[in-house]
């Protein structure tokens, strides 16, 4: 009973914390140019939730979520992941980061240019959640994982349709 408690007590404290960071940011469009020369614009995900995850390869808490940001591009339709690696230094380091971690969604290699389309990027690893209309959802300052994010976009869900029901 305790671990039940224990978890639900933590469900509840990450819920909190997304709902939390519900701060609208600035710019609600962003053109990102990939690694393989794509343009990203929020315009063309309509109908899908858009996390844009900023990072750096030597950013240890962006490394550890790099897995869970992998899983949720590849395995639901629903959500794209875009990923700005802040190593404005080396673009072949990143590359090859990005090669040995499998990483599959885009990647764009940014810099403060880049970042200000969204906002004055200060602290890595930043995310910026996007409804499937193309909405500021929330932002994330610091480390994310794919369950907070899932059970994010399940509690926007369920109020939608709630919303629909009256």
């Amino acid at each position: 009973m305790e671990t039940l408690h224990k978890m639900m007590k933590r469900n509840v404290t990450v819920l909190f914390c997304l709902i939390a960071l519900l701060l609208s940011f600035p710019v609600q469009a962003f053109q990102f140019r990939d690694t393989t020369g794509k343009i990203h614009k929020l315009a063309d995900y309509k109908g899908r939730w858009v996390l844009v995850n900023f990072w750096a390869t030597w950013c240890p808490p962006c490394l550890k979520e790099i897995p869970d940001l992998i899983a949720l591009y590849e395995q639901r339709k629903d959500v794209i992941v875009i990923g700005v690696a802040m190593d404005v230094d080396d673009p072949k380091v990143v590359m090859d980061f990005v090669k040995s971690m499998s990483i599959t969604y885009p990647i764009v290699l940014g810099d403060r240019k880049i970042a200000s389309q969204l906002d004055d990027v200060s602290l890595l690893p930043s995310t910026y959640f996007f409804d499937p209309e193309g909405n500021p959802a929330a932002r994330q300052q610091g480390i994310i994982s794919r369950e907070s994010i899932e059970e994010f976009i399940e509690s926007k869900s369920n109020k939608k349709s709630l919303n629909q029901k009256h």
